[in-house]
């Protein structure tokens, strides 16, 4: 931390939990809250979602218990939730627990949400157009992805190479905006590729392993949320009438199972998807993280969880006299 940020820095405090998926955030994140007898805000864009818990590694109801959630369960399938709700909604529970006197603890997944907050991003607030939304869709349809990427890059060449042509929904957003207003996300401080001042106080811990053995245990955790019914899970939100359009349902696990379902692959293939999707959203997060010099890396290969608290701890002591 700078010394800016150790010598009575009026900014509130908060601890980060960050790193890619099935890296071992909850476990630390659940280690310190008690230590610390704080609570826990989520920084993943799905566990928002009510009824979305296999899929997405919930914390348990046995977790919640001991440990007080932020942003779990706050929102239905249908329900929209952006970067924007994200700082608003984190940033008004990081005020509450600093002035009863605590840290609060964001363990994060989605990259540009934690950016967007601790960097204090100022995002485009350009209204929607679903119509125009939905011919981008049928344009995909009829000519593919990357024949509205290729819309995208004519316009807004700089955001076009930031995005892959396969993450559609921010391409379409970013079309969207440029549409309504001709005002280029790119602008925005989320792609200028820089890191910016944090304007909280915060010290951000960072959870890595090595490729390959990350890519073992994605593997073996979408094994083990199949074995804990993932298919079921998918099945009965169908069932009540969860559409696959749903903000919620284009989650990872969810749409390849929905997939499965609606018989357009075999459970096989479903679950190879859901595996190598996961591991390009790993890929992607450490995009993101690379944007971010202020994490604290910790290797924890072969570091057990007590080991690897006494080495967090002792570093926040010193980042939080």
């Amino acid at each position: 931390m700078s010394d800016e940020i150790k010598n009575g820095d009026a900014r509130e405090k908060l601890i980060a939990v960050i790193g890619p998926t099935a890296v071992g955030k909850t476990a630390l994140s659940m280690e310190l809250a008690r230590i610390y007898d704080t609570e826990i805000i989520s920084g993943d864009s799905m566990l928002v979602y009510r009824g979305f818990d296999i899929g997405t590694a919930k914390p348990t109801a046995d977790e919640r218990a001991r440990v007080h959630h932020e942003l779990i369960d706050i929102l239905a399938p249908e329900e929209h939730f952006s970067v924007s709700d994200f700082q608003k909604r984190a940033g008004a529970l990081i005020k509450s627990a600093n002035e009863r006197g605590k840290i609060p603890i964001l363990a994060g997944g989605t990259g540009l949400y934690v950016k967007a907050l601790l960097e204090g991003y100022e995002l485009n607030e350009q209204p929607g157009d679903e119509a125009y939304r939905m011919s981008l869709e049928v344009l995909a349809r009829e000519h593919g992805k990357a024949y509205v990427h290729d819309m995208l890059a004519k316009v807004d060449p700089k955001t076009a190479a930031r995005l892959h042509v396969n993450d559609f929904r921010r391409v379409v957003r970013a079309l969207e905006v440029y549409h309504l207003g001709q005002e280029k996300i790119s602008t925005s401080r989320e792609s200028d590729g820089v890191s910016s001042p944090l304007i909280y106080d915060a010290f951000v811990i960072g959870l890595r392993r090595e490729r390959a053995l990350l890519y073992e245990r994605i593997e073996r955790r979408v094994d083990m949320m199949m074995a804990a019914g993932l298919e079921r899970e998918v099945r009965e939100l169908m069932r009540t009438g969860v559409r696959r359009d749903a903000p919620a349902m284009r989650g990872i696990g969810y749409r390849e199972m929905a997939a499965y379902i609606d018989g357009e692959m075999t459970l096989d293939e479903a679950v190879s998807e859901i595996k190598k999707s996961t591991r390009h959203f790993a890929k992607r997060q450490f995009t993101w993280y690379r944007k971010m010099p202020y994490i604290h890396w910790y290797d924890v290969d072969g570091v057990d969880l007590q080991l690897l608290l006494a080495r967090v701890t002792n570093d926040l002591r010193a980042a939080f006299p």
